[in-house]
């Protein structure tokens, strides 16, 4: 018998961050970045109170969705388009931009997802190093060569937890060759009040040649309903409108981010949230020679080269008391774990753990 033919892909499968222990009924998930305090409110009431007839299928172009986002950030509606998370809109940049043989610059560290996509397209994936787990304009500008047709990078950085500044991305942009698509993830920004940050959004919302990523998954928790959005130029977007699926986002998704982005009291309550915890935990781990990126978003990378046990025996400790971390093998980074700023009860459990583990009192 012949069987149908069928393309190999070199490439691994993303992994996620784990949610499941074996012999642990409870579990403390602080592997995927996802927000601490839930959903909002606004949200809640939405999922309790929705009687659309789910029998017909939801808006394609997303026209109140899309309303609520240029209202809010004060942007082109006709320059939005919505994904099944802003993993989507990047599939679809590489499918609209990339042949074979292109090339597309990764920082060394970063998310996953934009080397995959790039990779089932055919194009060549070019990594960019990294200074001390920090993005590097001057790095990224030394792998371009005529075959770049993309930079990816992610503002914060996923999973170094990193960033770049102002001043840095605007150098970026304006060294790099017009013709090469610029794309920034703001997956990150709604917790970032550092003074010499400012988001992908804010800075280039009228470039033609920058694509701005946005997530609903993160600060609105709103992850398991896969709901992310993206700001380009008009040309672009009409062209992703022609190849992304009809129905991408759901009617539920579509109605609990417009409704999520009107809740300034739950946006102000967990940006003030992640601060604190962010300052104590930092202080706690600095008790054992962990050191982690400085407080920004809302995780951490653990990095235990000066702590007297190393990641891998940290991991398997906090295991045991039903705690997950985030692996840091699959990016390639040694000897760290990544760990999301989680809610109260769970923020205290695993400053009591970790006494446990180091005996410290």
């Amino acid at each position: 018998m012949i069987n149908p033919s069928f393309k190999k892909i070199n490439l691994k499968a993303y992994k996620p961050g784990r949610s499941i222990i074996k012999r642990s009924n409870s579990v403390i998930k602080l592997s995927a970045n996802e927000s601490a305090l839930g959903i909002s409110d606004r949200a809640k009431k939405v999922l309790k109170t929705f009687n659309s007839n789910i029998s017909k299928y939801p808006d394609g172009k997303f026209k109140d969705l899309i309303n609520a986002i240029s209202k809010k950030y004060n942007c082109d509606g006709s320059k939005v388009i919505c994904g099944a998370g802003s993993d989507e809109i990047i599939q679809m940049l590489c499918q609209l931009f990339l042949n074979n043989r292109d090339e597309v610059i990764v920082p060394q560290y970063s998310f996953l997802m934009y080397r995959i996509y790039a990779k089932i397209v055919g194009a060549k994936i070019i990594y960019s190093k990294e200074n001390n787990f920090k993005i590097s304009i001057k790095e990224i500008l030394k792998k371009v060569s005529k075959k770049t047709k993309i930079v990816f990078l992610a503002n914060p950085n996923n999973p170094t937890g990193t960033y770049i500044s102002k001043n840095e991305l605007l150098e970026l942009r304006k060294k790099l060759r017009q013709n090469i698509l610029l794309v920034v993830d703001d997956a990150y920004f709604e917790y970032m009040l550092n003074k010499d940050y400012k988001s992908g959004l804010d800075l280039f919302k009228n470039k033609s040649n920058v694509f701005i990523l946005r997530t609903f998954s993160k600060i609105y928790g709103l992850a398991a309903l896969r709901v992310g959005w993206g700001y380009g130029d008009r040309k672009i977007v009409k062209e992703l409108y022609k190849i992304k699926p009809p129905f991408n986002v759901n009617k539920i998704a579509q109605a609990c981010a417009k409704e999520s982005l009107k809740d300034i009291k739950f946006l102000k309550k967990s940006v003030n949230h992640n601060i604190f915890w962010c300052k104590r935990i930092k202080k706690e781990f600095e008790k054992y020679k962990i050191t982690t990126n400085s407080i920004g978003p809302n995780f951490f990378l653990l990095n235990f080269n000066k702590c007297k046990f190393s990641a891998d025996k940290v991991e398997k400790k906090l295991e045991k008391y039903g705690i997950i971390l985030r692996e840091m093998k699959s990016y390639g980074i040694k000897n760290c774990l990544r760990l999301t700023i989680g809610n109260k009860s769970e923020n205290l459990f695993l400053i009591n753990k970790m006494k446990s583990i180091f005996k410290y009192v």
